[in-house]
């Protein structure tokens, strides 16, 4: 190979590898400097937010929506930190009008969310380097009304 080639090349190869190891820039960080979760773009539900490369474990989800109505059982997979996890649901789900209405962490993690007319538990079951989030989202149970007279 004639010298200007070679140059080429090592220019070339000089350049991809200059490229792979900059930094990851203006992606955000938490407070332990590891970078936040973003939501994916294509969701089962559009208004309840899955972290970015999870998996849908379709053989364990089932759904059901019509006009007045949504069930579903979604199971999702990834790589990711179960703190960051529950950090991403904290600031996710308002920004899809979601309440936090209690987060228990012990082990699992688990979140309820609700607004008028649905609920939505979040739970995280770390295996382990990965997560697995069951998304479980449907109707509020209807508040029994009160009776004017007991019934003897």
């Amino acid at each position: 190979m004639k010298p200007r080639f070679i140059f080429f090349y090592l220019i070339i190869i000089t350049f991809i590898l200059g490229c792979l190891s900059l930094p990851d820039r203006g992606k955000e960080k938490d407070l332990s400097g590891k970078p936040l979760l973003e939501p994916q773009s294509s969701l089962k539900f559009s208004d309840v937010p899955v972290p970015a490369g999870f998996k849908l474990l379709s053989e364990n989800s089932y759904s059901f929506e019509n006009a007045g109505l949504r069930i579903g059982l979604l199971k999702y997979q990834g790589k990711a930190d179960p703190d960051q996890v529950v950090n991403f649901y904290k600031e996710q789900m308002p920004m899809y009008n979601w309440r936090t209405l209690n987060i228990v962490e012990y082990g699992e993690r688990l979140m309820n969310f609700d607004r008028e007319q649905e609920t939505c538990i979040v739970t995280l079951a770390p295996k382990g380097k990965e997560v697995v989030i069951t998304l479980s989202v449907g109707p509020k149970s209807q508040a029994s009304k009160k009776q004017e007279k007991p019934i003897k």
